[in-house]
Protein backbone atom coordinates (compact mmCIF):
# COMPACT_ATOMS: atom_id res chain seq x y z
CA UNK A 1 0.00 0.00 0.00
CA UNK A 2 1.30 3.42 -0.99
CA UNK A 3 0.94 6.56 1.07
CA UNK A 4 -0.15 9.86 -0.44
CA UNK A 5 -1.06 13.38 0.59
CA UNK A 6 -4.43 14.88 -0.37
CA UNK A 7 -4.20 18.52 -1.43
CA UNK A 8 -7.17 20.90 -1.23
CA UNK A 9 -5.34 24.25 -1.07
CA UNK A 10 -7.20 25.67 1.93
CA UNK A 11 -7.09 29.45 2.11
CA UNK A 12 -7.00 29.68 5.91
CA UNK A 13 -5.60 33.19 6.01
CA UNK A 14 -7.44 34.77 3.06
CA UNK A 15 -4.14 34.94 1.21
CA UNK A 16 -4.05 32.91 -1.98
CA UNK A 17 -0.29 33.05 -2.46
CA UNK A 18 0.29 31.86 1.09
CA UNK A 19 -2.24 29.04 0.67
CA UNK A 20 -0.49 27.83 -2.46
CA UNK A 21 2.95 28.12 -0.85
CA UNK A 22 1.80 26.19 2.23
CA UNK A 23 0.38 23.37 0.12
CA UNK A 24 3.57 23.16 -1.93
CA UNK A 25 5.58 23.00 1.30
CA UNK A 26 3.43 20.10 2.53
CA UNK A 27 3.90 18.18 -0.72
CA UNK A 28 7.66 18.73 -0.66
CA UNK A 29 7.73 17.64 2.98
CA UNK A 30 5.74 14.51 2.13
CA UNK A 31 8.09 13.68 -0.74
CA UNK A 32 11.07 14.10 1.57
CA UNK A 33 9.49 11.65 4.01
CA UNK A 34 9.07 9.06 1.27
CA UNK A 35 5.38 9.47 0.46
CA UNK A 36 4.72 8.11 -3.02
CA UNK A 37 1.76 10.21 -4.19
CA UNK A 38 0.17 13.67 -4.02
CA UNK A 39 -3.42 14.23 -5.19
CA UNK A 40 -4.87 17.66 -6.02
CA UNK A 41 -8.61 18.46 -5.87
CA UNK A 42 -10.62 20.72 -8.17
CA UNK A 43 -12.98 23.25 -6.60
CA UNK A 44 -14.75 26.23 -8.16
CA UNK A 45 -16.26 29.42 -6.74
CA UNK A 46 -14.97 28.58 -3.27
CA UNK A 47 -13.05 31.16 -1.25
CA UNK A 48 -11.71 28.47 1.10
CA UNK A 49 -10.50 25.83 -1.39
CA UNK A 50 -8.61 27.73 -4.06
CA UNK A 51 -7.83 25.01 -6.58
CA UNK A 52 -10.04 25.68 -9.62
CA UNK A 53 -7.23 25.11 -12.14
CA UNK A 54 -5.60 21.94 -10.90
CA UNK A 55 -3.53 21.03 -13.95
CA UNK A 56 -1.43 24.23 -13.64
CA UNK A 57 -1.10 23.51 -9.92
CA UNK A 58 0.10 19.98 -10.68
CA UNK A 59 2.48 21.34 -13.31
CA UNK A 60 3.95 23.62 -10.66
CA UNK A 61 4.33 20.69 -8.27
CA UNK A 62 6.08 18.79 -11.05
CA UNK A 63 8.68 21.53 -11.18
CA UNK A 64 9.40 21.56 -7.44
CA UNK A 65 9.43 17.77 -6.87
CA UNK A 66 11.30 14.92 -8.50
CA UNK A 67 9.91 11.56 -7.38
CA UNK A 68 6.39 11.80 -6.02
CA UNK A 69 3.53 10.68 -8.30
CA UNK A 70 1.14 13.59 -8.97
CA UNK A 71 -2.56 12.96 -9.43
CA UNK A 72 -5.78 14.85 -10.12
CA UNK A 73 -8.51 14.08 -7.61
CA UNK A 74 -10.27 14.94 -9.64
CA UNK A 75 -10.64 16.76 -12.94
CA UNK A 76 -14.36 17.59 -13.20
CA UNK A 77 -14.66 16.46 -16.79
CA UNK A 78 -18.18 17.68 -17.45
CA UNK A 79 -16.93 21.25 -17.08
CA UNK A 80 -14.05 20.98 -19.58
CA UNK A 81 -13.41 20.42 -23.26
CA UNK A 82 -12.17 16.81 -23.50
CA UNK A 83 -9.84 17.48 -26.46
CA UNK A 84 -8.11 20.23 -24.49
CA UNK A 85 -7.91 18.02 -21.40
CA UNK A 86 -6.35 15.21 -23.45
CA UNK A 87 -3.70 17.61 -24.76
CA UNK A 88 -3.08 19.05 -21.30
CA UNK A 89 -2.64 15.76 -19.47
CA UNK A 90 -0.46 14.26 -22.20
CA UNK A 91 1.75 17.35 -22.01
CA UNK A 92 1.74 17.18 -18.22
CA UNK A 93 2.80 13.53 -18.21
CA UNK A 94 5.80 14.47 -20.37
CA UNK A 95 6.53 17.49 -18.21
CA UNK A 96 6.71 15.45 -15.00
CA UNK A 97 8.57 12.55 -16.63
CA UNK A 98 5.71 10.06 -16.38
CA UNK A 99 4.60 10.89 -12.84
CA UNK A 100 0.98 11.86 -13.56
CA UNK A 101 -2.18 9.97 -12.57
CA UNK A 102 -5.47 11.06 -14.12
CA UNK A 103 -8.40 11.07 -11.71
CA UNK A 104 -11.82 12.28 -12.84
CA UNK A 105 -15.23 12.98 -11.31
CA UNK A 106 -18.55 14.49 -12.35
CA UNK A 107 -18.42 17.33 -9.82
CA UNK A 108 -20.71 18.12 -6.96
CA UNK A 109 -22.62 18.46 -4.79
CA UNK A 110 -22.13 22.14 -5.68
CA UNK A 111 -25.00 23.37 -7.87
CA UNK A 112 -23.28 26.66 -8.70
CA UNK A 113 -20.67 24.70 -10.64
CA UNK A 114 -23.31 23.07 -12.81
CA UNK A 115 -25.05 26.42 -13.27
CA UNK A 116 -22.01 28.43 -14.31
CA UNK A 117 -20.54 25.70 -16.50
CA UNK A 118 -23.96 25.10 -18.09
CA UNK A 119 -24.08 21.42 -17.24
CA UNK A 120 -27.30 20.26 -15.52
CA UNK A 121 -26.69 17.85 -12.66
CA UNK A 122 -28.76 15.17 -14.38
CA UNK A 123 -26.37 15.26 -17.36
CA UNK A 124 -23.09 15.47 -15.49
CA UNK A 125 -22.35 11.75 -15.06
CA UNK A 126 -23.21 10.77 -18.65
CA UNK A 127 -21.22 13.71 -19.98
CA UNK A 128 -18.25 12.83 -17.77
CA UNK A 129 -18.04 9.20 -18.88
CA UNK A 130 -18.45 10.17 -22.53
CA UNK A 131 -15.65 12.72 -22.18
CA UNK A 132 -13.38 10.10 -20.60
CA UNK A 133 -14.10 7.69 -23.43
CA UNK A 134 -13.06 10.32 -25.98
CA UNK A 135 -9.96 11.36 -24.00
CA UNK A 136 -8.73 7.79 -23.76
CA UNK A 137 -9.01 7.37 -27.53
CA UNK A 138 -7.20 10.67 -28.15
CA UNK A 139 -4.34 9.72 -25.84
CA UNK A 140 -3.44 6.50 -27.65
CA UNK A 141 -4.95 6.63 -31.13
CA UNK A 142 -4.50 8.79 -34.21
CA UNK A 143 -7.11 10.25 -36.56
CA UNK A 144 -9.81 9.89 -33.90
CA UNK A 145 -13.40 10.38 -35.01
CA UNK A 146 -16.08 10.42 -32.34
CA UNK A 147 -19.84 10.89 -32.39
CA UNK A 148 -21.32 11.08 -28.93
CA UNK A 149 -24.33 12.69 -27.30
CA UNK A 150 -22.26 15.64 -26.07
CA UNK A 151 -18.96 15.51 -27.95
CA UNK A 152 -18.00 15.03 -31.58
CA UNK A 153 -14.73 15.21 -33.46
CA UNK A 154 -13.45 14.25 -36.89
CA UNK A 155 -10.00 12.74 -37.48
CA UNK A 156 -8.23 14.41 -34.55
CA UNK A 157 -4.69 13.50 -33.51
CA UNK A 158 -3.13 15.10 -30.46
CA UNK A 159 0.56 15.72 -29.78
CA UNK A 160 2.42 14.82 -27.68
CA UNK A 161 1.24 11.42 -26.53
CA UNK A 162 1.68 10.62 -22.81
CA UNK A 163 4.85 8.92 -21.66
CA UNK A 164 2.98 6.32 -19.63
CA UNK A 165 1.41 3.41 -21.48
CA UNK A 166 -1.21 3.43 -20.15
CA UNK A 167 -1.74 6.58 -18.10
CA UNK A 168 -3.00 5.56 -14.61
CA UNK A 169 -6.68 6.54 -14.60
CA UNK A 170 -9.14 6.71 -11.71
CA UNK A 171 -12.85 7.49 -11.32
CA UNK A 172 -14.32 9.00 -8.15
CA UNK A 173 -17.87 7.68 -7.89
CA UNK A 174 -20.17 5.27 -6.10
CA UNK A 175 -22.65 5.23 -8.99
CA UNK A 176 -23.30 1.85 -10.61
CA UNK A 177 -22.76 3.10 -14.17
CA UNK A 178 -19.44 4.73 -13.26
CA UNK A 179 -18.28 1.66 -11.34
CA UNK A 180 -19.09 -0.53 -14.33
CA UNK A 181 -17.28 1.87 -16.68
CA UNK A 182 -14.20 1.78 -14.45
CA UNK A 183 -14.28 -2.01 -14.14
CA UNK A 184 -14.74 -2.57 -17.87
CA UNK A 185 -11.72 -0.36 -18.64
CA UNK A 186 -9.64 -1.57 -15.66
CA UNK A 187 -9.51 1.98 -14.32
CA UNK A 188 -8.96 2.54 -10.62
CA UNK A 189 -11.49 3.96 -8.15
CA UNK A 190 -11.22 6.81 -5.66
CA UNK A 191 -13.09 7.12 -2.38
CA UNK A 192 -13.60 10.35 -0.45
CA UNK A 193 -13.87 11.24 3.21
CA UNK A 194 -17.70 11.28 3.51
CA UNK A 195 -18.06 7.66 2.38
CA UNK A 196 -18.21 5.09 5.16
CA UNK A 197 -16.21 1.89 5.20
CA UNK A 198 -19.34 -0.13 4.45
CA UNK A 199 -20.23 2.07 1.46
CA UNK A 200 -16.69 1.69 0.12
CA UNK A 201 -16.81 -2.10 0.54
CA UNK A 202 -20.09 -2.20 -1.38
CA UNK A 203 -18.59 -0.12 -4.19
CA UNK A 204 -15.54 -2.37 -4.47
CA UNK A 205 -17.67 -5.51 -4.39
CA UNK A 206 -19.62 -4.24 -7.40
CA UNK A 207 -16.35 -3.51 -9.20
CA UNK A 208 -14.87 -6.92 -8.43
CA UNK A 209 -17.95 -8.71 -9.74
CA UNK A 210 -17.09 -7.23 -13.15
CA UNK A 211 -13.30 -7.12 -12.90
CA UNK A 212 -11.28 -9.02 -10.33
CA UNK A 213 -7.90 -7.75 -11.49
CA UNK A 214 -8.14 -3.95 -11.33
CA UNK A 215 -9.62 -3.15 -7.95
CA UNK A 216 -6.27 -3.00 -6.17
CA UNK A 217 -5.91 0.41 -7.81
CA UNK A 218 -8.12 1.99 -5.17
CA UNK A 219 -7.18 5.38 -3.73
CA UNK A 220 -8.84 6.29 -0.43
CA UNK A 221 -8.61 9.82 0.97
CA UNK A 222 -9.16 10.47 4.65
CA UNK A 223 -8.89 13.41 7.01
CA UNK A 224 -5.80 12.84 9.10
CA UNK A 225 -3.92 13.97 12.16
CA UNK A 226 -1.72 11.90 14.44
CA UNK A 227 -0.53 13.16 17.83
CA UNK A 228 0.72 11.77 21.12
CA UNK A 229 -2.80 11.09 22.38
CA UNK A 230 -6.28 10.72 20.91
CA UNK A 231 -7.43 13.82 22.78
CA UNK A 232 -4.59 15.95 21.44
CA UNK A 233 -5.19 14.81 17.86
CA UNK A 234 -8.96 15.34 17.99
CA UNK A 235 -8.60 18.78 19.60
CA UNK A 236 -6.23 19.86 16.84
CA UNK A 237 -8.31 18.44 13.98
CA UNK A 238 -11.77 19.33 15.28
CA UNK A 239 -11.86 22.99 14.10
CA UNK A 240 -10.85 21.90 10.60
CA UNK A 241 -13.39 19.06 10.46
CA UNK A 242 -16.09 21.24 11.99
CA UNK A 243 -15.60 23.92 9.32
CA UNK A 244 -15.99 21.33 6.57
CA UNK A 245 -18.99 19.76 8.33
CA UNK A 246 -20.85 23.05 8.80
CA UNK A 247 -20.29 24.09 5.20
CA UNK A 248 -21.45 20.78 3.75
CA UNK A 249 -24.48 20.45 6.05
CA UNK A 250 -25.58 23.98 5.14
CA UNK A 251 -25.23 23.13 1.47
CA UNK A 252 -27.18 19.90 1.98
CA UNK A 253 -30.03 21.75 3.66
CA UNK A 254 -30.14 24.35 0.89
CA UNK A 255 -30.28 21.74 -1.85
CA UNK A 256 -32.87 19.63 -0.06
CA UNK A 257 -35.08 22.66 0.53
CA UNK A 258 -34.99 23.39 -3.19
CA UNK A 259 -36.18 19.88 -3.96
CA UNK A 260 -33.04 19.00 -5.93
CA UNK A 261 -31.66 15.87 -4.27
CA UNK A 262 -29.85 14.52 -7.33
CA UNK A 263 -26.52 15.78 -5.95
CA UNK A 264 -26.78 13.58 -2.87
CA UNK A 265 -28.04 10.32 -4.36
CA UNK A 266 -25.06 8.29 -3.19
CA UNK A 267 -24.39 10.03 0.11
CA UNK A 268 -28.05 9.97 1.13
CA UNK A 269 -27.75 6.21 1.63
CA UNK A 270 -25.64 6.96 4.68
CA UNK A 271 -26.73 8.53 7.94
CA UNK A 272 -25.70 12.20 7.84
CA UNK A 273 -22.29 11.72 6.15
CA UNK A 274 -21.26 15.32 6.89
CA UNK A 275 -21.85 15.06 10.64
CA UNK A 276 -18.69 16.05 12.50
CA UNK A 277 -18.66 12.95 14.72
CA UNK A 278 -19.20 10.69 11.68
CA UNK A 279 -16.31 12.33 9.81
CA UNK A 280 -13.92 12.01 12.75
CA UNK A 281 -14.92 8.39 13.32
CA UNK A 282 -14.20 7.62 9.65
CA UNK A 283 -10.94 9.57 9.59
CA UNK A 284 -7.41 8.66 10.59
CA UNK A 285 -7.20 10.92 13.61
CA UNK A 286 -5.79 9.98 16.97
CA UNK A 287 -2.76 8.63 18.76
CA UNK A 288 -0.10 6.58 17.00
CA UNK A 289 -1.78 3.33 18.04
CA UNK A 290 -5.24 4.55 17.02
CA UNK A 291 -3.97 5.59 13.60
CA UNK A 292 -2.14 2.29 13.14
CA UNK A 293 -5.35 0.40 13.88
CA UNK A 294 -7.46 2.55 11.56
CA UNK A 295 -5.06 2.33 8.63
CA UNK A 296 -4.70 -1.42 9.11
CA UNK A 297 -8.48 -1.82 9.07
CA UNK A 298 -8.80 0.14 5.83
CA UNK A 299 -5.94 -1.83 4.34
CA UNK A 300 -7.32 -5.22 5.33
CA UNK A 301 -10.97 -4.60 4.41
CA UNK A 302 -10.49 -2.61 1.19
CA UNK A 303 -7.26 -3.95 -0.31
CA UNK A 304 -6.05 -0.38 -0.75
CA UNK A 305 -3.63 0.72 -3.42
CA UNK A 306 -3.12 4.12 -1.80
CA UNK A 307 -4.16 5.85 1.40
CA UNK A 308 -4.12 9.61 0.75
CA UNK A 309 -3.90 11.64 3.96
CA UNK A 310 -5.61 15.04 4.23
CA UNK A 311 -3.82 16.89 7.07
CA UNK A 312 -6.52 18.38 9.29
CA UNK A 313 -4.87 21.25 11.11
CA UNK A 314 -4.92 24.96 10.26
CA UNK A 315 -1.22 25.13 11.20
CA UNK A 316 1.39 24.24 8.55
CA UNK A 317 4.09 23.23 11.02
CA UNK A 318 1.70 20.99 12.96
CA UNK A 319 0.64 19.31 9.73
CA UNK A 320 4.28 18.71 8.83
CA UNK A 321 4.98 17.30 12.29
CA UNK A 322 1.94 15.04 12.00
CA UNK A 323 3.07 13.70 8.61
CA UNK A 324 6.53 13.06 10.04
CA UNK A 325 5.09 11.16 13.01
CA UNK A 326 2.96 9.11 10.64
CA UNK A 327 5.97 8.12 8.55
CA UNK A 328 8.16 7.32 11.54
CA UNK A 329 5.68 5.77 13.98
CA UNK A 330 2.61 4.63 12.07
CA UNK A 331 3.59 3.54 8.59
CA UNK A 332 6.62 1.51 9.62
CA UNK A 333 4.38 -0.71 11.77
CA UNK A 334 1.91 -1.51 8.94
CA UNK A 335 2.90 -4.25 6.53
Amino acid sequence: MKTGIFCTYENYHQNAQRAIADQVALVQHAEGLGFEEAWVTEHHFDEFHISPSILPLIAHLAGVTSKIQLGSAAVLLAFHNPIQIAEDIATLDNLCNGRFSFGIAKGGPFPEQNKHFETPIVQARTKTLEALDLIWKLLYQSEVSFQGQFYQCDRVTIYPKPLQQPLPTFIASGDDDAIAFAANHSFGLMGGAPFSLQKLKTTLAKYRQLNSSGSERFMLSRFFFVARTDEEAINEALPFIDKFSRRMQALTARIQSSGDTQSFTQLSQQSNPFNCDFLIANSIIGSVQTCRDKVKQFQDELNLGTIALKPASFDLLKNQESLTRYQQEVRSYIS
